[in-house]
């Protein structure tokens, strides 16, 4: 049983919608991921990669992630058709999701928007939602949601190539969806 990674809780569910209703062709995936325990304070030495010996305080650190493959794990229709990395960037806590795709089924991003917003409002209340504020990373600590679309940071270049924005705590949105899976795994005896 896994849980994945508080990344791939707050892809998952956006891929999910553009995926089920315009059909994800190929995307990118980038965080901008707060600081982890896992990282130095100073730099120091590191057993796997130089950049992960570097100063969390003073850097923005490039990193690998496997959350755009772990969404192929759980939407098996999106397998092989994302991959991504990590910016790690000095700010406790709030990260966002940039991700980037070409659809299969031309829309405007009106339309993308009105999706989302009736996926958040509908099947996935609670986990997904939805914001067209003018907002910034600090409005989302505390946010028990694991994905939150920010409609007014988007961009399109086409009806068949856009870049999508979704917010989440890193911590209390993630430490939410935990408590979920133990209710559910407590249900089934």
């Amino acid at each position: 049983v896994s849980n994945a990674s508080c990344t791939t809780n707050c892809l998952a569910p956006l891929a999910k919608v553009i995926h089920d209703n315009f059909e994800i062709v190929e995307g990118l995936m980038t965080t901008v991921h707060a600081t982890t325990a896992t990282q130095k304070t100073v730099d120091g030495p590191s057993g796997k990669l130089w950049r992960d010996g570097r100063g969390a305080g003073q850097n923005i650190i490039p990193a690998a992630t496997g959350a755009a493959k772990a969404v192929g794990k759980v939407i098996p229709a999106l397998n092989g058709k994302l991959t991504g990395m990590a910016f790690r960037v000095p700010v406790a806590n709030v990260s966002v999701v940039d991700l980037t795709v070409r659809l299969g089924k031309p829309a405007t991003y009106d339309e993308i928007k009105a999706k989302v917003k009736a996926a958040a409002e509908g099947p996935l209340a609670g986990i997904l939602g939805y914001t067209e504020e003018e907002v910034v990373s600090s409005d989302f600590i505390g946010d028990n949601h694991s994905s939150i679309f920010d409609a007014a940071a988007g961009i399109q270049l086409s009806n068949q190539f856009v870049k999508l924005i979704s917010w989440y705590d890193n911590e209390f949105g993630y430490s939410s969806r935990v408590i979920d899976l133990i209710k559910y795994m407590q249900s089934k005896d």
